[in-house]
């Protein structure tokens, strides 16, 4: 571990085990997904196998209950994990974030009859999920979804699409929401839909400017059958479902961001300790000192934050809300600025591919939209602060 990750993780005291869960997951990433990520992002290839190879590292269901094979971790637990992969690669450990987010969906809202049905195989990665609430006429105005799912005997039929869907078509289980309802936010339910249902395809992988490695495209349903004992909890908890995932879901996002920033930064500190100009490495310039050090600065300052907001999570504190949205805003913002500032510190040299930079650059950018918009963080902070 470098001293830089090091000195502020100290702030809150880890315990041995968080230390461990943190080591264990940057190994992996070490040694399974940095040597790749470079190609795997050249490619637009989808690495499922080693996906599922986090299944037995515990990966498969971090806050997931461990009767179902979760691991039962805590959400600053998680976020060490996500910063951790996303070191090697931000992508990659966005979509695990994304698994995770169905998977415990499925713990905290299933009955004890789908948590048996569908999370073993989850926890263990032998089946990958999706999360499945933007179309294409609604993202943040999520309770306007138009996605439309009917009781007919014992099945529900879907008809509508999601848009900007991670792994959608690789997957194997879609977490969806759906009106059965009147507008707005209470006639939302939740379903857990498998790739086989009669009715569901997948549109063409969208061209992104990042996250390559993941495919992302529509999911549309057509008379899409889907059985009755699939809908989570009760019909019209879909939005109240939706919504408390995405506290933690900013948390993940925020440490993938984090984590990505921090390889950005350790690029920029070895490329300038190596390239020289006008007789010296532009290391020993002050004008790049400061850069420098104002990036570490600020990913200390967005670490801190981070790992308080989680541990505000982990306690169920009245404004953890609040603070998670805080530092996916914040966050985020730094993450983005500091690799696109690593980029500017590599010149030339930055803007090409096997340097890695550029696809940090690509990579965070979309950190800052998903998961709520950083202005959507703006509105939720404000109402906190105004008691709306």
């Amino acid at each position: 571990m470098d001293a830089a990750v090091d000195a502020s993780t100290s702030q809150f005291e880890l315990t041995e085990e968080q230390r461990a869960i943190q080591e264990m997951a940057e190994a992996f990433a070490a040694d399974r997904v940095a040597p790749n990520a470079l190609d795997w992002d050249r490619a637009k290839h989808f690495p499922a196998d080693v996906i599922r190879e986090t299944g037995p590292l515990g990966l498969g269901g971090i806050y997931v209950r461990d009767d179902v094979g979760g691991s039962a971790l805590g959400r600053l637990d998680a976020v060490l994990i996500f910063e951790a992969l996303a070191r090697a690669d931000p992508a990659f450990s966005s979509f695990i974030s994304i698994h995770n987010m169905a998977a415990s969906m499925i713990d905290r809202f299933g009955s004890e009859e789908q948590r048996q049905r569908f999370l073993p195989r989850l926890t263990s990665m032998e089946w990958l999920a999706s999360y499945c609430l933007t179309e294409p006429g609604s993202g943040s105005d999520a309770a306007a979804l138009k996605t439309r799912a009917v009781k007919d005997g014992g099945d529900y039929v879907l008809n509508g699409a999601k848009q900007f869907i991670s792994g959608a078509g690789d997957s194997d289980l879609y977490v969806v929401m759906a009106r059965t309802g009147a507008d707005g936010p209470k006639g939302i339910s939740t379903f857990v839909v498998p790739r086989d249902a009669p009715g569901l395809s997948f549109g063409a992988n969208e061209h992104k400017m990042g996250w390559h490695m993941q495919s992302t495209r529509q999911v549309i349903f057509e008379d899409c059958k889907v059985p009755a004992e699939n809908l989570l909890a009760t019909e019209g908890a879909g939005f109240g479902i939706a919504m408390a995932g995405l506290d933690g879901g900013r948390l993940n996002i925020a440490a993938c961001s984090l984590g990505g920033a921090q390889s950005a930064l350790d690029k920029a500190l070895s490329y300038t300790g190596e390239r020289k100009a006008f007789g010296s490495k532009i290391n020993q310039f002050q004008a790049l000192q400061f850069r420098l050090a104002d990036m570490e600065t600020e990913l200390q300052a967005a670490r801190i934050f981070l790992y308080a907001a989680a541990s505000k999570l982990d306690r169920k504190a009245p404004d953890a809300g609040k603070w998670s949205a805080m530092a996916k805003r914040f966050v985020t913002d730094v993450g983005f600025d500091v690799a696109n500032e690593a980029l500017q510190l590599h010149g030339g040299y930055g803007y090409l591919h096997d340097y890695g930079v550029e696809k940090l650059v690509r990579d965070l950018r979309v950190h800052q939209i998903l998961e709520g918009t950083n202005e959507i963080m703006r509105v939720i902070i404000a109402r906190a602060l105004i008691g709306r």
